[in-house]
């Protein structure tokens, strides 16, 4: 039987204007991709501050397309077997296009603090075949992309985002999911903002743009603009472009109805974003010096997706101790999106090693979890804390 918490973990963004949204899709009788997507990309673009953003049926759809397109550069393309460095800590999806495609993975211990990478494991897990960095942004919290970048330096290493839990963070004055070649965004209910299902990458790049397009339907050209960095150039004749193939592309379409509700709900992103924040700043004043537990450490401006709890390492604790007074008090929780994903049996089918040991990445996985956060104060919520 369900159990119906009074703080639960997400809840809906919206009012009538979505629903108004859905009927004029309805009554239109276009449920396919169609102006309301591209109305929604260009409204996303915009908010992001990047020339080109893409729509497509969900984040990890968004994670596929990225490292798929950049197999289909001109020039740099990766290779299978190349090397990419990821995190212990994310979630599946993350993961499985890297291995999908062929590429090496090499995890990488997480800061207890930010919950992101740990510099300096990251920095001494660089090899002469490292090629990709997969930056992801957790629980909200940006990566010190800084850093990150001065660890690169000039070497022929390019950064992709996963940034699917952190829409609307900053760092260093821009918006997070913007300083990697690629950044994917999720719009899945339990997210900032919710097209029913639904993600997006955003890119500066005119070529990604253009492979991305394709690739995310069917792989065929009808979708490209007529001079294109795909094919150079389509012809006049449609019936020759309508099933012409040029990229092993999918189907991953988002419908017209997610587009139309993304367009409401890019409006409100602002907004949402300002009041988890004022709650994120409640959480830090109630929660900063527990004496067992651990916050995150906020980087740059945090989207706050949701509140991690770690109890401290030199903590009598549990985690089920922590669980237990976490549900008297109402809380719904999760473990830290997937926990040290390298636990998982999974593991056995990917090309991976693991860089020194994953110690922080272990004590996340026994001892950690999230309670949610929302678009709404959650002051009350906050004050029960105090009881923990």
């Amino acid at each position: 039987m369900a159990t119906t918490f009074k703080y639960p973990l997400a809840t809906a963004t919206w009012d009538q204007a979505e629903y108004d949204a859905i009927h004029r899709v309805i009554d239109s009788g276009m449920f396919s991709m169609g102006a309301q997507v591209q109305a929604f990309e260009k409204a996303f673009a915009e908010y992001v501050q990047m020339p080109y953003a893409v729509m497509v049926n969900s984040g990890s759809s968004a994670n596929l397309l990225m490292i798929a397109a950049l197999f289909y550069t001109q020039e740099n393309a990766l290779r299978p077997g190349d090397e990419v460095i990821v995190p212990a800590v994310s979630w599946s999806t993350t993961f499985y296009p890297l291995h999908q495609y062929g590429l090496k993975m090499r995890f990488v211990d997480i800061d207890l603090q930010t919950l992101n990478y740990d510099l300096h494991q990251l920095a001494a897990a660089i090899t002469d075949d490292t090629r990709l960095i997969m930056a992801v942004n957790l629980l909200g919290n940006p990566n010190d992309f800084n850093q990150i970048k001065a660890i690169v330096g000039s070497r022929n290493i390019r950064i992709v985002e996963d940034n699917c839990e952190s829409m609307g963070a900053e760092f260093a004055g821009r918006k997070a999911g913007t300083f990697g070649v690629m950044g994917s965004f999720s719009s899945f209910f339990s997210h900032h903002i919710s097209t029913m299902e639904g993600g997006l990458i955003v890119t500066g790049d005119e070529e990604l743009f253009h492979i991305l397009l394709s690739l995310r339907a069917h792989g065929w050209t009808r979708n490209l603009p007529k001079v294109n960095r795909v094919c150079g150039e389509k012809s006049d004749d449609p019936f020759q472009e309508s099933f012409r193939f040029v990229l092993p592309g999918y189907n991953v379409r988002p419908l017209e109805m997610s587009g139309a509700i993304g367009v409401e709900q890019v409006k409100k992103l602002p907004r949402l974003i300002e009041e988890r924040r004022r709650n994120g700043q409640l959480f830090q004043e109630v929660m900063a010096d527990h004496p067992h537990l651990l916050i995150q450490k906020e980087l740059g401006q945090s989207s706050w997706f949701g509140f991690s709890l770690v109890i401290r390492p030199d903590s009598p604790w549990s985690r089920a101790d922590l669980l237990a007074r976490l549900n008297r008090l109402g809380f719904e929780s999760r473990p830290i999106v997937a926990g040290n994903f390298t636990k998982n049996e999974v593991m056995k089918y990917l090309n991976a090693e693991i860089f020194g040991g994953l110690p922080h990445a272990d004590h996340v996985d026994q001892n950690g979890l999230f309670i949610g956060n929302h678009h709404y104060s959650i002051a009350d919520a906050m004050q029960e804390l105090k009881s923990l």
